[in-house]
């Protein structure tokens, strides 16, 4: 089994899903002592944002790059390698400003490459990434919003997933964390209880 955890909150060790994606992994790697693991953390390996110099490194020749178009390319096909690899996905999602870390969507243009990992026909499109376990560790100050509104958070993250053919998804939620501390003990307690089933889930499946 080959593990790949990806974080890409900015709060280090004060960071609520990362101390919940390392508690994913270590269960994991308790009951699969054979599994491999890689860690990416996008706020210390953050990606430039997408230009107009870097779309090459996404489609077309490859020859005459300059340095730094070089650069990301082999930035790029580490992580869609690792990505491609993977047998299971943890990804550390907190909400910032009702979306996705802005580090983190670097990782998804990365790895959203037509032909590779998805693509398109008279049907429309296909995943080709699929066979997946996905863990999404989501964790946010507020509650969960209503998906057709405020909720961008995990709505984004869950049909990226799915586009790429990703639909073994799991959450592990953490909310209300900056609301109070009966509302913080209350989101960790819930997280809590889902690591619990989750472990318990994937028991009965390794048995």
């Amino acid at each position: 089994m080959k593990i790949l955890q990806i974080d890409s909150s900015v709060l280090g060790d004060n960071s609520v899903s990362r101390n919940l994606t390392a508690q994913v992994v270590a269960d994991l790697r308790a009951r699969h002592p054979e599994a491999t693991l890689t860690v990416r953390d996008l706020d210390k390996e953050a990606a430039p944002h997408l230009s107009g110099h870097l779309l090459p490194v996404l489609g077309g020749p490859k020859e005459g790059l300059d340095p730094v178009q070089q650069a990301e390319l082999e930035r790029t096909e580490a992580w869609l390698k690792e990505f491609l690899e993977a047998d299971v996905l943890v990804l550390g999602v907190p909400q910032y400003n009702f979306g996705i870390p802005s580090q983190l969507k670097g990782w998804i243009d990365r790895i959203a490459q037509a032909g590779r990992t998805f693509r398109y026909t008279e049907n429309g499109p296909v995943g080709l990434a699929g066979g997946k376990k996905t863990i999404v560790v989501s964790s946010r100050g507020g509650m969960r919003q209503d998906p057709n509104g405020l909720d961008l958070h995990e709505v984004t993250i869950d049909t990226v997933l799915r586009f790429l053919g990703i639909t073994d998804i799991t959450y592990v939620r953490a909310h209300g964390l900056a609301m109070g501390p009966e509302y913080r003990a209350a989101g960790l307690d819930a997280a809590k209880r889902e690591l619990a089933a989750l472990n318990d889930e994937d028991g009965r499946l390794a048995a």
